[in-house]
């Protein structure tokens, strides 16, 4: 044979050896799925940053996550390292909006490469002794992401990472399926269709849901008003998606379309809300909260007036940033409709503050804040928690490709292809989940004890500033208008979270 012909049989060897390894390899999704051709994607990634510097953009361009907040993230899951060379790439005299922490003079000692101890600042259900009242041992925990918007293999994953980590896994409006039950203790959520508590014809079914947190991990249960993605919508989910596993896990009939209401049917005010959550509080003795975004005020400043006044209220705030949402919505609605995070919080925050009832509140946020400095920002402002979603998609590999909508994520987080999905191995990407968290709580760790405090949720408001762009800044105490005590830890909480953080503590783990 000619010598070319045996050099493209070489070739054709080679490829096919790659194809091969490719397709039985578990630790990249988009080999398995793309064999050769996949391997395109890491060597334009490899080189990206020469082609964005000098061709297209630079690292900071990018939305909705910038590649740096990208590679802060991949590299956190995989414990690769994660530090940044050659100082910051922001022209921070300039930068809008852009985050400064006021580090003390006299900080508190590195904490530990292992450490990343964190928990909840407050007992969840504790202002109100609910029987199942607990402290959370994570201050990040996962987002509602529903079975059905995200794969089996894609919830299984995070599930098991949750377990890893130790924080919680939010079920999402979805119900609870299989893959809900790796491990990971659950937050089961409440949406308008009361998808896996409802009945036949389709209302809400107290002893359903009952049933279901006595036979499963459910350590508290979430009532969802609104998302950031389109508050103020139901959703659908089209009949392509609704399989028979999916109909049995939000109690829904296969073979037609799965839609959410734009409201809820089992109240219609703030004050039957406030039965409905004490209702299903007695019943099953769980914390019990609301998850919103935040648009008009009238709704926050009434809540407040009546858990201050009748003795009813909830457990938990979880305020979504109208910048947040893992699936698709209309454009008008995730750019236009309710409020972003900082904004948001500080509005609903500042209702309940008034009327001094903020402390019998664990106040959870939501909205890309995913990052360490975002995530002090919101403990800063109020939160005892924060919870993650897309950055927890990243951390399972999401590429940011931004097809969740289409059926056709290329690594199979928001698709039901079984092509698409074998590619996600979920015991592999629950180990980049749980380094992720880990990562980003120790970072927190890292950020409070730089200003000389043993806990991210004790870093003041006054100790945080946002820059003008023009050469100022100001505090998010001035920006927000936060009165001194607000935002503060009260002190019974900030003695036990003391006592929690010492040394002695953080090796013993306990959650009451």
């Amino acid at each position: 044979m000619p010598a070319w012909l045996w050099v493209f049989i070489a070739i054709g060897a080679l490829l096919a050896a790659i194809a091969v390894y490719d397709l039985l390899q578990r630790r990249h999704a988009i080999l398995r799925n793309f064999p050769i051709i996949g391997h395109l994607r890491y060597l334009l990634e490899a080189v990206g940053p020469e082609l964005r510097q000098y061709i297209v953009t630079d690292n900071r361009t990018e939305r909705p996550f910038d590649r740096d907040q990208r590679r802060w993230i991949y590299a956190s899951a995989k414990r690769e390292n994660n530090n940044f060379a050659f100082g910051s790439d922001e022209d921070l005299d300039t930068a809008p909006d852009h985050i400064i922490v006021d580090q003390s003079m006299f900080p508190l000692p590195r904490p530990e490469a292992d450490d990343d101890w964190v928990p909840c600042a407050k007992v969840l259900g504790g202002a109100r002794d609910r029987r199942g009242k607990f402290r959370p041992l994570s201050a990040v925990n996962v987002s509602a992401m529903s079975f059905g918007a995200l794969s089996g293999v894609a919830v299984e994953a995070v599930n098991r990472g949750c377990a890893m980590a130790g924080c919680l896994h939010n079920t999402g409006e979805g119900g609870l399926s299989p893959y809900h039950l790796c491990g990971g203790e659950l937050v089961f959520q409440i949406g308008t269709g009361y998808f896996g508590c409802r009945d036949q014809e389709g209302r809400f079914d107290l002893s359903r849901l009952a049933d279901t947190c006595a036979r499963h991990p459910i350590r508290a249960i979430e009532i969802k008003l609104s998302q950031g993605a389109k508050p103020g919508l139901g959703g659908v989910l089209p009949v392509t998606k609704v399989t028979p596993e999916i109909a049995e896990a939000r109690g829904v009939r296969p073979g037609q379309d799965c839609r959410s209401p734009s409201k809820h049917t089992a109240f219609g005010n703030v004050d039957g809300m406030l039965d409905f959550v004490e209702t299903i509080a007695e019943r099953t003795g769980l914390p019990v909260g609301i998850k919103s975004a935040v648009g008009a005020d009238d709704f926050w400043v009434e809540l407040a007036d009546l858990m201050a006044t009748t003795g009813r209220g909830v457990d938990f705030v979880t305020i979504d940033g109208g910048e947040g949402g893992t699936g698709d919505a209309p454009l008008a609605f995730s750019d236009h409709v309710a409020l972003p995070f900082k904004l948001a919080l500080a509005r609903a925050y500042r209702a309940f503050a008034e009327r001094e009832v903020a402390d019998d509140v664990v106040f959870i946020g939501s909205g890309r804040l995913g990052l360490p400095e975002t995530a002090l920002v919101a403990m800063s402002l109020g939160c005892d928690m924060v919870n993650v979603a897309r950055e927890a998609m990243l951390a399972i590999g999401c590429i940011q490709a931004q097809r969740c909508h289409t059926g056709k994520c290329p690594v199979g987080i928001t698709t039901h292809s079984a092509w698409r999905t074998r590619g996600l191995d979920p015991t592999l990407k629950a180990v980049r989940l749980a380094n992720y968290v880990s990562t980003l709580r120790h970072e927190l760790l890292e950020l409070s004890h730089a200003c000389g405090v043993v806990h991210p949720r004790l870093v003041g408001a006054d100790r945080v500033e946002i820059l003008d762009g023009h050469f100022g800044s100001r505090t998010l105490r001035d920006t927000f208008a936060y009165q001194s005590s607000w935002a503060s830890v009260p002190e019974a909480d900030r003695v036990a979270l003391h006592e929690l953080m010492s040394s002695s503590s953080r090796s013993v783990r306990v959650g009451q």
